[in-house]
């Protein structure tokens, strides 16, 4: 079986699999299947692991599955508090949740607004503090954050010298409204590394009723289910200036990411050419209403 290539994760020496396991993909489901795929992904060369609390169970579930496997992958959690009491919680139940006693990367999870998101955590009562603290004692390697506003990202990357920023890199976003190559120059220039979520997104959902017959429940967004359509966006995605892509939260689609990258990379400027027309016809998930 082959296995996945590694990139290097921004200027720490760390290397990560090119393909992350969002922990969603285990959230409700039983713990055995949550064990085998755990295993599966770590056997195919997986060691990038990303979670948050707001994943329903997924922390329990990662946290029994990754239990063999902790010392040799790269865990990387998060946190939506934005005061330093409710960090703290989040914090110390995460830990415990994923039977660990400290976090590769830990990130503010859902940067959004510079003000709301950015400036709050800075506070005196904020998180910031004390998640420097921490990273000074150990219980965290790296401190990063996930952006959905080009905004916020702005504001972030100014504020504090972060590891890495996790953030959408998606071939609709970029070929019909533009959105995403600014995050990507701002996090580059200033050397730090660039996650990538939302690679498989196709577009906003029609409705409600059409997510749910789907199958694919746990995306919020309609994903790419054609292997053929799947292949160009990630090896897109993959083509830009990132270590790492997170595949859906679906087991299916987080299979045929693994099967992806597994492959040549290669995109070809016919192929690149394809995708970005086929944007046009879209409703890309970013930016956001």
């Amino acid at each position: 079986m082959t296995t996945l290539p590694q990139r290097e994760y921004g200027r720490t020496g760390v290397k990560l699999s090119i393909i992350g396991f969002g922990g969603i993909v285990v959230a409700g489901t039983a713990q055995d299947e949550a064990n085998r795929v755990v295993a599966e992904a770590y056997e195919r060369g997986v060691n990038y692991f990303d979670v948050a609390p707001s994943y329903g169970d997924a922390e329990e579930k990662l946290g029994l599955a990754l239990d063999p496997y902790r010392k040799n992958v790269f865990l990387a959690c998060k946190t939506g508090q934005r005061t330093r009491e409710g960090a703290e919680m989040e914090f110390k139940r995460s830990l415990e949740r994923l039977r660990t006693d400290y976090f590769d990367l830990y990130q503010l999870h859902g940067v959004v607004d510079a003000k709301k998101d950015v400036d709050a955590v800075f506070e005196n009562d904020g998180v910031m503090d004390m998640l420097v603290e921490k990273k000074k004692t150990g219980q965290i390697r790296y401190l990063g954050f996930s952006v959905h506003t080009i905004a916020a990202a702005e504001a972030a990357l100014k504020r504090f010298e972060f590891d890495s920023v996790l953030f959408p890199v998606n071939f609709a976003c970029y070929g019909k409204n533009a959105w995403g190559p600014q995050i990507m120059k701002m996090a580059e220039e200033r050397g730090v590394a660039r996650l990538a979520l939302k690679a498989m997104a196709r577009q906003k959902w029609g409705s409600d009723k059409q997510r749910v017959e789907s199958g694919c429940a746990k995306c919020w967004y309609e994903p790419l289910t054609d292997r053929e359509q799947a292949s160009r966006a990630l090896r897109w995605t993959l083509s830009q200036p990132v270590t790492a892509a997170l595949p859906p939260g679906e087991a299916p689609l987080f299979r045929m990411a693994l099967d992806i990258a597994a492959e040549p990379l290669g995109l070809s400027a016919e192929e690149e050419k394809a995708l970005m027309a086929s944007a046009q016809e879209l409703e890309p998930i970013f930016p956001q209403d």
